[in-house]
């Protein structure tokens, strides 16, 4: 079986004026219709940069994003982000911000009446139809994170991307939301691309779990199979040995082998030959892996992104 989405050696660099960062190198990954999939890591390993690489909101400095055949090299409907933060328009109801992307997506292809429909359709798979006529600013957080979620669903797209798309949230709000994005990714048997930092999470909700090495140039590290039969409670799953041996198996990634790796890499570092390490040398090196550095190297492709939110 072919797969749906395909990256092939993606790596991307920044100019910073520090010189040259590299985020990402050598990044492999074959995603097939209807998975869920969670990337996982340390902050600043590249999970962002992964996700908005399969977005079309950066581009590749090698390698590629090909999605079912086609290249992908700029935004499109068939790829709809959900946002750690919501990104409703604030003078827009619940049903107003949908209905702009459903607008955008099918003007000419659905009547005025089948728009609605379609509209409403989404809202009540968020169970947001009774505050479809209010604005962001009359509803909670959690809510407003359904719209956001109604909005990229109505679109209809091949590939949903969820940024910490629950993040933010009170644990309660966070739980209902996972169960009813595993009731909807059930309904609908679409492919799901997610960042999380809570291990918890990417267990109970993933098919795969893409764990990222630190950067700079992050890489995937280890990709591991969740075999656990769905529909999932979370009940249920907190006593299968099963679920926390996954759990286990993250956490000893991201806690112990990428500690190890970053030691090692500090080590040789600091072993490395005087007369082989130039001065400008060091100081690039010390610039990059000190956060003032990283928040420096990032700098340019947060930029870029804040734009393309508020845009």
């Amino acid at each position: 079986m072919n797969p749906l989405l395909e990256l092939t050696q993606v790596g991307i660099e920044f100019s910073t004026e520090k010189g040259s960062f590299r985020a990402l190198q050598n990044v492999d990954l074959k995603i097939n219709k209807g998975e869920y999939i969670s990337l996982i890591g340390h902050s600043g390993c590249g999970k962002s940069t992964v996700l908005n690489i399969v977005a079309g909101l950066l581009q590749a400095t090698e390698g590629g994003v090909v999605l079912k055949g086609k290249e992908v090299n700029e935004p499109g409907p068939e790829r709809a982000v959900v946002f750690q933060n919501h990104s409703l328009l604030p003078w827009l109801s619940a049903y107003e911000n949908v209905e702009l992307a459903v607008k955008q997506v099918f003007r000419g292809k659905k009547s005025k009446a089948e728009m609605k429909a379609w509209i409403e359709h989404n809202l009540e798979l968020v169970h947001m139809t009774h505050a479809m006529h209010k604005r962001p600013d009359e509803i909670s957080g959690g809510m407003k994170q359904r719209v956001g979620i109604a909005r990229a669903l109505a679109m209809e797209p091949q590939v949903l991307l969820m940024d910490e798309p629950f993040g933010a949230l009170d644990a309660l709000t966070r739980a209902h939301l996972q169960d009813s994005l595993m009731d909807i990714q059930k309904a609908l048997n679409n492919t799901v691309i997610m960042i999380t930092h809570d291990v918890d999470e990417a267990v109970l909700l993933s098919d795969r779990i893409v764990m990222m090495t630190n950067g700079p140039a992050a890489t995937i590290g280890e990709i591991l199979d969740i075999n656990l039969e769905r529909p999932r409670n979370r009940l249920q799953l907190a006593d299968d040995p099963r679920y926390n041996h996954y759990r286990h198996q993250v956490l000893s990634f991201l806690y112990e082998k990428q500690r190890k790796t970053d030691d090692s890499q500090t080590a040789a570092q600091s072993s490395a030959p005087a007369e082989q390490t130039t001065i400008k040398e060091k100081n690039e090196t010390r610039a990059i892996n000190t956060p003032a550095g990283q928040a420096d190297a990032h700098g340019p492709e947060q930029e870029k992104l804040n734009t393309l939110k508020t845009a």
